[in-house]
């Protein structure tokens, strides 16, 4: 006997969930439409709204509701220290230990150059005091890893700012990158 197709896409889509395979994802369908069918209701709810509503933080990148997570519209927030974390799960941890009272930054997931999946980093912060003290510490900091490290080039006035610059002179600075 066939399963309904309306069965088979739950179970499909179940399986999207770390650690959920065919047989698991079975069992979670059953239960939920057999045993559970007003927490189904719930899980259906909750997704729905969840992905409707929550988008990422504009200064920190962690899931929010508002333009700005509450950590970053905080005045109490130490915002002489940056905290890089992978997930917003880490940065959970973090506040959970009460250890930490500064500011974050989400990467979203991790990068391994090691493992060979990054080749180049091209530094395209803007061309003022600051971004170029950025490229250079984070050329300084990669320097030796085995990755290409490279600058868009200077297509861009001095003491320009990206968000002011016309979509071709970007194109060519990035074209036309050096090394950093």
């Amino acid at each position: 006997m066939e399963k309904p197709a309306a069965l088979e896409e739950l179970i499909q889509a179940l399986r999207c969930l770390p650690g959920v395979g065919p047989k698991s994802a079975q069992r979670m369908a059953y239960h939920l439409l057999q045993r559970d069918p007003k927490g189904a209701e719930r899980l259906a709810s909750g997704l729905t709204e969840a992905l409707a509503c929550i988008r990422h933080c504009a200064r920190c990148n962690t899931f929010t509701q508002a333009e700005t997570c509450s950590l970053c519209a905080s005045p109490r927030r130490d915002a002489a220290l940056l905290c890089v974390v992978e997930s917003p799960g880490d940065l959970l941890m973090m506040e959970q230990s009460q250890s930490y009272a500064g500011l974050y930054f989400v990467l979203m997931g991790r990068l391994s150059p090691l493992d060979g999946v990054v080749k180049e980093v091209i530094l395209a912060t803007n061309f003022t005091v600051e971004g170029e003290a950025t490229a250079h510490y984070i050329s300084e900091m990669l320097a030796g890893k085995g990755l290409a490290i490279t600058r868009i080039a200077r297509g861009l006035p001095v003491g320009g700012e990206l968000e002011h610059v016309d979509s071709g002179t970007l194109a060519q600075a990035v074209l036309e990158r050096r090394p950093a």
